[in-house]
Order: structure tokens, then C-alpha cells, then sequence
């Protein structure tokens, strides 16, 4: 069972819906849910647990059984006479029980929505970038790409920022990357010169196959952000590095990667 310490710090406001399409989308018909109540929504998250391998949910949310009218379940002289709380404990199982199928019914049917809303916006951001920056998502064989392609709506407050694609890369590439800016000329002439922007990957122990599959992808991948992210005025390359590596190393060596002068 994933318990609500386990989902995740960042993801306090996102719903039941969204979070299980995203991890669990072959589970979308066997969910079946169970509430607290929404006094335990002040200070916990939406799911309040979740148990994949037997498809239960557990929801800080109101029960069809709150939206009942307040003494149609329970009738004057119910407690008297009886242990007040044991009878009220049990009497709340049983309406857990009793309208569970209605709570298990409606949340479906907020998921089937959800999934339809997500294809919908999906579609819409496939077709803003096709119409307004001529990018295919559906085309692009470039994973990089497709990953920061979808900034490219909000490209008006972020071009320029390095320090943010230079997060931006570590996201994607799941590495360390260092950022270092320095002057560039074509004729060595340090009165004319323009600013060099280089981002190094900090990759070690690759094997010559696996850096030439990057090494293949950041061509293109270089191209996009000099054309999106990176100021006009200023060159821009991205390198695969391996610091401190060893003159031998068991997957040879390989220029400007894990090549060193003795």
C-alpha cells in the first residue's frame, strides 16, 4: 500500500483523477473507494492512501451519504438507553458500507472525465505548437525535444534564462550539468566577439555506443535551443563529459568524453 508520506511533497493539490491515469491507467474501472471525510482534507492530500495490487483508494473526501438529509438515517431516541459511541461507530460502518458503491460509481465517472479532459488539452498543445512554432509533436523523433517542446507556449518569459535550461537539461537528461560562459570569435579576434554559452553533461561511464546515441541527439537538440532558448547574439554548444576520468578506461577512449593528456 503507497501510504500519503510516500506520494510526494510537490504533489499536495493534484487530485485522486489525475494521479491515478497518470500511474495506474489500467486500474481506471477496478478502483474502488473509500472516504474520510473532508476534515481529514486540512491536513492531508487528496489520496490519503492507495493499495495498486488490490485497487483500493482511500479519499479525504465526503461521502454520498453527507449530502443525506440530517436525520433521515438516525431517529430521535436512537442513543438512549445504549453506548452512545459504540453505536455511533457502527452505525458509521454501515453507512460505509451501504453507499461505498455510490462513492466507488461517482469517482469513475470523475476519472472517465479526467481522462478526456487530459486528451483534450493534450491535443490542444499538440495543435498550438504545429500552428504557432511549427513543431509536431507527433513527428519529432527527438525525445529531448519533445520533452521541451512544451514550453515553447510560455518561450516569451523564458528565453535567455541559462541557468533555467541549464535545469531544464539535468531534468531531462537526468544528470549534472555545469554551465559555463565564455567569449567566442571565428577569427580569433578578441575586439569582435560574441557570447559563448556551453553546457556540459556530466555522464560517466558510458559506453561508446550509448554516447553516440546522445552525442547523435544533441545535434538536433542544440539547434532547438539556440533557435527557442538561447539569445540570438550568443553561441551555444552542449557537451558530454566525463570529469576526471581515467587515461584507460574499460569503454576506450573517446575525444572531448573521457580522453585526457597524461
Amino acid at each position: 500500500m503507497v501510504q500519503n508520506d510516500l506520494i510526494g511533497n510537490n504533489l499536495s493539490e493534484i487530485s485522486a483523477e489525475m494521479l491515478v491515469n497518470y500511474l495506474y491507467p489500467e486500474l481506471r474501472e477496478r478502483w474502488t473507494v473509500q472516504t474520510t471525510g473532508t476534515f481529514y482534507r486540512n491536513y492531508n492530500r487528496d489520496v490519503l492512501s492507495l493499495d495498486p495490487d488490490t485497487a483500493e483508494l482511500q479519499l479525504t473526501r465526503d461521502s454520498f451519504a453527507n449530502l443525506l438529509p440530517q436525520g433521515l438515517l438516525f431517529r430521535t431516541g436512537d442513543l438512549d438507553n445504549q453506548d452512545k459511541q459504540s453505536y455511533i461507530n457502527a452505525r458509521k460502518r454501515l453507512l460505509q458500507d451501504l453507499f461505498q458503491p455510490f462513492d466507488t460509481f461517482l469517482f469513475r465517472r470523475r476519472l472517465a472525465i479526467e481522462r478526456e479532459v487530459s486528451v483534450l488539452l493534450e491535443s490542444k498543445l499538440t495543435y498550438i505548437l504545429s500552428t504557432y512554432y511549427q513543431v509536431d509533436l507527433v513527428a519529432e523523433t527527438n525525445p529531448y525535444i519533445r520533452e521541451m517542446a512544451v514550453l515553447l507556449p510560455f518561450i516569451s518569459h523564458l528565453r535567455g534564462d541559462l541557468m533555467l535550461v541549464r535545469n531544464i537539461l539535468a531534468s531531462i537528461f537526468n544528470c549534472q550539468v555545469v554551465l559555463s560562459r565564455s567569449k567566442y570569435s571565428d577569427d580569433d579576434n578578441t575586439r569582435t566577439w560574441i557570447p559563448m554559452v556551453r553546457y556540459e553533461l556530466i555522464m560517466p561511464h558510458l559506453s561508446q555506443d550509448e554516447y553516440t546515441d546522445i552525442f547523435l541527439q544533441l545535434e538536433s537538440l542544440t539547434c532547438f535551443l539556440k533557435e527557442w532558448f538561447i539569445p540570438f547574439e550568443a553561441e551555444c554548444t552542449i557537451a558530454i563529459q566525463w570529469h576526471n576520468a581515467p587515461v584507460n578506461t574499460p569503454t576506450g577512449r573517446l575525444l572531448d568524453y573521457n580522453t585526457r593528456l597524461a
